[in-house]
């Protein structure tokens, strides 16, 4: 992460807005006992975020400004079934990116977005299998276009320098 913020700072001179939509999903009933899956969600969903932070804010200190939009999930807010674990990543995210945005000052942004069911092939790192088709059902029967994460990333960053939309969660409106 830190040679694209560099790359980016160095052929554009500044760093406006940092992305962290790292996370995996591969989501199972506790009673699994699939460690590794764990480890990979911790790895990449935690530790992803805190990377990218780490290679950000110290060109967004240098430079006055910047900001910062940290993908989270609507499993951030509510957990069910098969989803501890990765709700407790998303969990953390949202914890880090307010805590960030509490030490931010009033130089730097920090927008959490968390997005509800989302047509990607978010559900092919699922190991379990009922889980897994569980989830495809319901992309394919509701989910909504990766198109409105854009958007809702647009509107965030659109705003003032003076105005940190703190968080957006957007979900299909069939989601429960």
């Amino acid at each position: 992460m830190s040679d694209l913020v560099r790359l980016a700072y160095e052929r554009y001179g500044k760093l406006d807005v940092l992305v962290n939509n790292a996370g995996v999903m591969p989501i199972s009933p506790l009673d699994d006992l699939r460690v590794e899956d764990w480890e990979e969600m911790i790895d990449v969903n935690i530790k992803g975020v805190l990377y990218g932070i780490a290679a950000a804010l110290p060109v967004f200190r240098k430079q006055g400004f910047g900001h910062f939009i940290n993908t989270a999930s609507t499993a951030g807010h509510r957990t069910v079934p098969n989803q501890s674990v990765y709700s407790g990543t998303k969990f953390a995210v949202r914890a880090i990116s307010e805590g960030l945005r509490q030490e931010a000052g009033d130089k730097l942004r920090v927008t959490i977005i968390s997005p509800g069911y989302t047509r990607t092939n978010f559900a092919e790192a699922v190991t379990n299998p009922e889980v897994k088709a569980q989830l495809a059902e319901s992309r394919d029967k509701f989910a909504m276009s990766p198109d409105a994460i854009a958007r809702a990333i647009a509107f965030a960053i659109e705003q003032p320098a003076d105005v940190d939309v703190n968080e957006v969660i957007i979900r299909p409106t069939a989601q429960g």
